[in-house]
């Protein structure tokens, strides 16, 4: 496997060969708290001013190596080719047009310019904020309450139907997503502001122990009966937290919705079976 020194020493090397104006990275190897494994990718970005020509012909892209699996992507103004080599390495390269620099920096939480001799960076400022977590508002409470509890109604009937898929969409994709957002807010009310990273991969950081193990426990989503639990523990869970942030927010709450849902959920699943 090529080292760091040697895919960067490329990745410079390259860039000269097709003319770019200027070179950034961006994602975990740029952030101080991420974990250094095998499995960081090298998020590149490309300053040209021809993408067109680039796009055309990427025989280029041939002088990184040999891909195992790659793909391309067209996001916004950019080009993005995603591959993945045989050495175990990956670079997520993108191609953004100089009059489109904002637009790639708006879309990531920081960077480390590489090589910049015209200063096209010097204007633009990277948004390390971009997974902070502040403190909730009232409002913020109320609607990812309501989120909660009204799509927990969608689970129950995915479980009913026999879509499992669908049922577990809304359960992981929206339900425990509140949960999380809920659990940042906590962080985020007793430190301020904090980075909890994306897909919250920081935010157990912040919290005890079993709090991470009580989340992960809900993440067996491999039969009806599992995605029944998982949904349970969930909606008992979220009810708890949401709780005890209401009361050291001193928002209001409505436990009267939550518990005639927790109430829903199980007489459905209970009155239609759980075969």
């Amino acid at each position: 496997m090529r080292t760091e020194t040697e895919m960067l020493n490329r990745i410079l090397q390259i860039a000269k060969t097709i003319q770019v104006e200027a070179i950034a990275i961006s994602g975990s190897r740029t952030d101080t708290k991420a974990p250094k494994d095998e499995f960081q990718d090298y998020d590149v970005v490309y300053i040209v001013d021809d993408l067109d020509n680039l796009k055309r012909d990427i025989s280029w892209l041939d002088q990184f190596g040999k891909r195992i699996i790659e793909q391309e992507v067209t996001l916004g103004h950019r080009r993005l080719y995603l591959m993945l080599f045989e050495d175990g390495n990956r670079i997520d390269l993108t191609l953004c047009p100089q009059e489109h620099m904002q637009e790639w920096v708006d879309s990531e939480a920081g960077f480390t310019v590489l090589e910049d001799k015209k200063g096209l960076f010097e204007s633009y400022s990277p948004n390390p904020q971009r997974y902070w977590r502040s403190p909730a508002t009232e409002t913020d409470f109320k609607n990812s309450c309501n989120e909660f509890w009204w799509v927990s109604a969608y689970v129950v009937k995915g479980i009913h139907r026999n879509h499992l898929v669908y049922a577990t969409d809304h359960l992981y994709g929206i339900c425990q997503q509140e949960l999380l957002k809920l659990l940042a807010w906590q962080v985020a009310a007793d430190k301020g502001t904090v980075d909890v990273g994306k897909n919250y991969k920081y935010l157990f950081q912040y919290l005890p122990a079993e709090k991470e193990k009580e989340f992960s426990n809900q993440l067996d989503f491999s039969s009806k009966e599992k995605i029944t639990q998982s949904l349970y523990a969930t909606m008992q869970l979220f009810h708890r937290e949401a709780q005890y942030l209401a009361q050291k927010m001193g928002f209001d709450y409505d436990k009267e919705v939550a518990e005639k849902m927790i109430q829903y959920a199980e007489e459905r699943v209970k009155k239609f079976g759980n075969n």
